[in-house]
């Protein structure tokens, strides 16, 4: 990553960063070819085709295990919008698992967030079976991996990093932050201590709902290296097209996502009022007495820590709300028309979830909100319609 691409603003990091990569094409081009030729061999003597092939900066591609010029320009990309090295995976989950693989923790400390790493983590212990869970509050020592999800999986609740990497190094772990929720520009982790930065890409990097992908951002080429060892080998990479698909949405990144963090900041604290209006009173044409509290970043109490401090470029485009009825929150999914009852999160559509389908330990009224870049005065409306709607039903719970 060169000192000019360092001081280069997102904006340009996004169109750019792979420039030493690209061809004559002006959108990428896409190959799908698992394997490729290998050049001529001069003056009829063998010698390694690959004896000077630099997988950081590759000028050929041998086999699509080890790289590919999709994924070699996006990695380029989000390295250098973290100001670190990126590798790109199979899935958010992949991602993960490398990382426990490659801190190789004695203990992982961790505290609620999204419940796949936990099992993620189950698995892992599988082949390191004396790797223990310990609670994220918990003392560290020398050798313990900290995973830490900022903004939290589903309220979008922010924890402070600074406070967790300087307990983590004073005791000699490794702290390593998902920041899925909340990417560059909305925080850079490493700028508050992280050791390693991992996101699932599927979300706000890919940003349309088409592509199953995962990101690790080191903060040395040396640990790039060891990583990108561990995945050859573990025959995990993203495949060709699912990193042209990032490749292609990473142009458009940071019109997006400051776009849904404005709409959802603005969203959430509407809502927030709702949730203060009581029964049979109302909040800009908004039944109060239907939503009982709104989790978000904006929200959040500042005794002991800013989030805002943080979330320099704004706050996380995804949070929660917890509905009075568990009626009400089954129901209301199915009552609007902009936001769409399904997982997952991070597009440009507004989706909505009642938790509880994809993890049957949460609040049966608990409703995640992924806010897309649709206009903000008609995704208030649908709400406003939608409160409406459920409040004609009778309740059967």
């Amino acid at each position: 990553m060169s000192s000019q691409k360092k001081v280069q603003k997102l904006s340009t990091q996004l169109i750019h960063a792979d420039a030493d990569f690209a061809d004559v094409h002006i959108g990428p081009a896409i190959s799908v070819s698992s394997t490729y030729r290998y050049p001529e061999i001069k003056e009829g003597k063998w010698e390694s085709v690959t004896k000077d092939w630099d997988v950081f900066n590759p000028k050929m591609h041998v086999y699509s295990r080890y790289t590919v010029g999709t994924s070699t320009r996006a990695e380029k990309i989000l390295g250098a919008m973290h100001g670190g090295y990126a590798l790109v995976y199979s899935s958010g989950l992949s991602a993960g698992f490398a990382a426990l693989l490659y801190a190789r923790p004695k203990r992982v400390a961790i505290k609620g967030g999204y419940f796949g790493f936990h099992n993620t983590i189950g698995v892992y212990q599988k082949i390191n079976p004396a790797v223990k869970m310990i609670d994220l509050d918990d003392e560290y020592q020398a050798g313990d991996l900290v995973w830490l999800e900022t903004p939290l999986n589903p309220t979008g609740e922010v924890r402070d990093i600074e406070y967790y990497a300087k307990k983590a190094h004073a005791a000699g772990a490794k702290l390593a932050v998902d920041a899925t929720f909340a990417p560059p520009p909305l925080q850079n982790p490493f700028k508050w201590g992280a050791d390693i930065v991992m996101h699932s890409a599927t979300k706000y990097f890919n940003g349309h709902s088409d592509a199953l992908i995962g990101v690790l951002v080191f903060k040395t080429e040396e640990a790039w290296r060891e990583a990108f060892h561990n995945r050859t080998y573990l025959g995990h990479p993203a495949g060709s097209l699912e990193s042209w698909l990032l490749l292609r949405s990473l142009r458009t990144f940071s019109l997006r996502i400051l776009a849904q963090s404005k709409n959802a900041t603005e969203l959430a604290r509407w809502l927030n009022q709702i949730a203060k209006t009581p029964k049979g009173k109302s909040y800009d044409g908004a039944p109060g007495g239907t939503i009982s509290f709104v989790w978000h970043g904006s929200l959040q109490d500042k005794g002991k820590f800013d989030p805002a401090k943080q979330h320099e470029g704004g706050f996380a485009p995804t949070f929660s709300i917890l509905m009075e009825n568990p009626y009400h929150a089954q129901r209301l999914p199915e009552r609007l028309r902009l936001f769409t009852h399904a997982t997952s999160l991070g597009g440009v559509e507004s989706l909505i979830e009642q938790r509880k389908h994809s993890d049957e330990n949460e609040d049966a009224r608990l409703l995640r909100i992924s806010v897309g870049i649709e206009d903000i005065g008609d995704l208030k409306a649908d709400f406003r319609q939608g409160l409406h709607a459920i409040l004609k039903e009778k309740a059967r719970l």
